[in-house]
């Protein structure tokens, strides 16, 4: 990837160098989602054009997610959205972007490219999207967190050019890190609920698990923390704990490991 922004710069004249510098250095200036919509909507439009940003985080491989919709358009937000209707786009456009080595992916977006359950969504959102005609996939991993940042840019131009994928590299830091600047909106959440895997549901018959503990057991083995697990399940993390005691309680261990390990062996034995 080290030569792939080197595409990009040297496209450009001095003079577009030098506005190109003074554009990505005022991403130290931003604080809030409007100082980054006006500064993506501003010179930055020159190098990475697009009429849609999207920036989601989290764990893409369990779906636990959280988004950013940056964009002009009406009714295209993060607040106005649902993640859960986003979060297969975004799973896919992940896939895309691992598939690809980590490197920035262009993509010709056709015409029922987002859809949910086979049929189209009546939403700003939905709408806004039939008109994209392609996008770029890019993203940030965390090695300390173990967890990734990806960036999608889509615009209804019909395609983006190798130049404009050379920009998209050499720009994402920056569009990385002024969004680090930004609080989080207040219905936003670091871990939303996971749709997968399903906890299994086969309860054995010599232990008497509810539901419910069944399905904390499972992200218990998993190795999901009690908070985690709240997150997970909506629920307090106080609730969790009071549910691992009867846990304990039924399964008669003292500890997460046992509880695991006993459920485990009663599964096979079933």
């Amino acid at each position: 990837e080290n030569s792939l922004p080197m595409a990009f710069l040297s496209s450009l004249s001095s003079e577009d160098l030098s506005c190109y510098n003074r554009t990505v250095i005022q991403s130290v200036k931003v604080r809030s989602h409007f100082d980054v919509l006006i500064w993506l909507r501003g010179e930055m439009q020159r190098y990475l054009p697009h009429d849609i940003l999207l920036a989601a985080w989290g764990d893409f491989r369990s779906g636990a997610l959280s988004l950013d919709i940056l964009s002009e358009l009406a009714g295209v937000r993060s607040k106005d959205s649902s993640l859960s209707t986003i979060r297969p786009l975004l799973v896919q456009m992940f896939a895309h972007w691992s598939d690809g080595g980590q490197l920035p992916v262009a993509i010709n977006i056709p015409s029922n490219w987002f859809q949910h359950d086979g049929a189209p969504l009546h939403s700003e959102f939905n709408e806004a999207m039939q008109d994209m005609g392609c996008a770029m996939v890019h993203g940030v991993s965390d090695q300390r967190g173990s967890t990734h940042c990806l960036y999608v840019v889509l615009s209804t131009k019909d395609s983006y050019s190798a130049i404009e994928l050379s920009a998209m590299s050499t720009i994402l830091p920056y569009v990385d890190a002024a969004l680090r600047q930004v609080k989080h909106l207040p219905h936003q959440n670091h871990h939303q609920p996971t749709p997968t895997p399903t906890p299994t549901r086969i309860r054995p018959p010599e232990q008497d698990l509810s539901d419910r503990e069944l399905e904390i057991l499972h992200w218990v083995s998993v190795g999901k923390t009690n908070p985690e697990i709240g997150s997970i399940l909506d629920i307090s993390e106080f609730t969790v704990k009071n549910h691992l005691c009867r846990i304990f309680k039924k399964l008669n261990v003292s500890s997460r490991a046992q509880a695991v390990s006993k459920f485990a062996q009663s599964m096979v034995n079933a």
